[in-house]
């Protein structure tokens, strides 16, 4: 095992996927010769040169567009957009091209296309550089959606993502770029689990939190902090957007009966909204109070000094949990 943080580990999870398979380019703006904005590229421009590692024109639409050329001759790119704001002027793209082409050719062209973005708020960007768009990907039929959480995940699932014939879009929590964790080098991808399982990444009896990418670390610390209550929380990390296994989800929430669902992304129509449709849907007869979402607002994302009020914290889970509990509402907290 290596310690690695998030952002070293995506590099190495890059790094890994160009040695393996020479059919791997990568395209974004600056990510050559500055090494990224956030440096994941760093070094690999060195490694593979300028044929495999290639800056792009600022031109989102430009640089998905050239990723789908590319995969129609067999190569498998992988595109890094900027910022999580930047990925718009791409939509067009990746919804009416990449998410359609392998259907429309009943499975002749195949799309094997990842397409990273750093993703969500916590570091007090400006504007168009903190969104979660991630609920427009979800309901797009064709597009696998992946969202890490940890070092040994980011290593594990790009490596995946790149050698999925689906495309993919891959969420990187900026926030935790720099946080580190132990990661395995070494075990072959055909032995890892599969990227479309979710995670328990704490076992507990009384409530099943379920959130993904950057809230995961405050599902764990609320847990943590419960727990100095005497109320178990079981977190789940979904880690997989689309699909969603719920499988794993169902049978935590039969254990425990309850069930709060967290992410930083709007409320209305989100993610949380569809896994709780679902769990109810699988578990009606299990759940002992109604399921409850704790999200970001349904605003524009908001300036930098205001993002703290837009982002779940520890206090507004815990409240969800205390709901949930019958336990009461924590004053003055609005999940």
């Amino acid at each position: 095992m290596t310690e690695l943080t998030l952002g070293k580990a995506l590099g190495a999870g890059l790094r890994r996927a160009m040695r393996d398979d020479d059919r791997v380019v990568l395209l974004g703006e600056d990510i050559g010769r500055l090494g990224g904005v956030f440096r994941i590229t760093d070094g690999l421009l060195d490694e593979f040169g300028t044929g495999r590692v290639i800056d792009t024109p600022l031109a989102e639409s430009g640089i998905v567009g050239t990723a789908v050329g590319l995969a129609f001759r067999g190569y498998r790119p992988v595109v890094e957009i900027q910022f999580d704001g930047f990925v718009y002027p791409a939509f067009d793209q990746i919804v009416a091209q990449v998410a359609k082409l392998h259907y429309r050719t009943q499975g002749r062209v195949k799309m094997p296309i990842t397409i990273r973005i750093p993703w969500a708020g916590g570091i007090g960007a400006a504007e168009h550089h903190s969104e979660s768009p991630e609920a427009y990907f979800v309901h797009t039929a064709g597009l696998r959606v992946v969202a890490v959480s940890n070092p040994e995940d980011a290593y594990r699932s790009l490596r995946q993502a790149i050698a999925s014939d689906d495309p993919v879009i891959f969420f990187e929590p900026k926030r935790l770029y720099h946080h580190k964790g132990e990661v395995d080098l070494e075990t072959p991808l055909a032995d890892a689990p599969p990227m479309g399982l979710a995670q328990v990444v704490r076992a507990g009896s009384d409530v099943t939190l379920v959130t993904y990418g950057a809230m995961v670390t405050t599902a764990l610390e609320a847990a943590s902090a419960a727990a100095d209550e005497g109320v178990s929380i079981e977190v789940v990390d979904l880690r997989s957007l689309s699909p969603v296994d719920y499988d794993t989800l169902a049978a935590s929430v039969r254990r425990t009966g309850r069930v709060v669902v967290a992410h930083e992304a709007s409320r209305e129509a989100g993610v949380a909204a569809e896994v709780i449709a679902s769990i109810t849907e699988f578990c009606f007869e299990y759940l002992e109070s109604a399921p409850l979402r704790v999200t970001g607002h349904d605003v524009p994302y908001p300036p930098a000094k205001l993002e703290k009020y837009h982002l779940p914290d520890l206090d507004r889970l815990l409240d969800a949990v205390d709901r949930v509990l019958d336990r009461g509402a924590r004053t003055g907290v609005d999940a």
